[in-house]
């Protein structure tokens, strides 16, 4: 079994705890590219399109991702440690995977060591809303299995078969990610074969998330859990003087809010 669902994974009291963890991150917005990493011929800059939060390691945008087997070094930046709820929600996860999954599809010394929050809904500018919560096709190459959990609006996710060559992605599987929910996928179908999109998602909750977002309309949570092998996780201070200027704003911005990311200032 390579793929899990699970409807009402996270408990309302629990599911509490992590909001209030949550409450103390102030989530950025990263632009794709920087000096040193300028956009391809024909291309402009761009903001992404949704404030995010990394805890573990941090994958900025403009270091192009983790990305094996080539894009390995100097990608993934030590950052922040997960929070006590949710490092306990994280172990109950692993305890799944390795009595569920196929050992062949976990790799050795397999953890869950990286979160990438991210925050779903709309961009708020001049009073006019923007919807920005689905998610375009892509895949997750860190090894191994990949666990979600999501809260607020239910969304539309979806396996796909695509060629990206402009013709119609072929729908494999797809199914609802309720408030609460956990799923976890993994195996070379899911993680090396398919690709991976949100394609729709229902607002009927109205649940909004007072989440340190200004300008942005939180209606969707996600947490996607990771690994990341720790010998490819590194301190700051050993990243080449280019990345280090890309991604020293921020550090910065993430400074005014984080002690971890104040006292990383220090010793650069």
């Amino acid at each position: 079994m390579n793929l899990h669902y699970q409807p009402g994974f996270v408990a309302p009291e629990r599911k509490q705890r992590l909001l209030e963890e949550l409450s103390d991150l102030h989530p950025i917005w990263e632009e794709r590219y920087s000096k040193n990493n300028p956009p391809p011929a024909g291309q402009l800059q761009r903001r992404l399109l949704r404030p995010v939060y990394w805890l573990g390691n941090w994958q900025f945008a403009c270091l192009n991702y983790y990305h094996p087997p080539k894009g390995i070094e100097f990608r993934c930046v030590k950052a922040e440690p997960f929070p006590s709820e949710m490092q306990r929600m994280v172990q109950e996860i692993e305890e799944f995977v390795h009595h569920h999954f196929e050992t062949r599809d976990v790799p050795r010394n397999w953890e869950l060591n990286t979160c990438l929050i991210n925050y779903y809904g709309s961009h708020i500018l001049d009073d006019k809303k923007e919807d920005v919560a689905r998610v375009g096709e892509h895949k997750d190459f860190e090894p191994g299995p990949v666990a979600s959990v999501s809260f607020g609006d239910r969304a539309l996710f979806q396996f796909v078969r695509s060629d990206h060559r402009g013709s119609q992605s072929q729908v494999i599987l797809q199914q609802w990610l309720d408030d609460s929910s956990l799923q976890i996928f993994g195996g070379d179908k899911f993680k090396k074969q398919l690709f991976h999109r949100v394609q729709r998602v229902d607002r009927k909750r109205s649940e909004i998330f007072q989440l340190n977002t200004p300008q942005f309309e939180t209606r969707r949570l996600n947490f996607t859990f990771r690994y990341v092998p720790r010998e490819h996780i590194q301190e700051l201070h050993r990243f080449p003087k280019a990345q280090q200027e890309d991604i020293l704003p921020y550090i910065q911005k993430l400074s005014e809010h984080s002690v971890y990311f104040k006292e990383l200032l220090l010793h650069i």
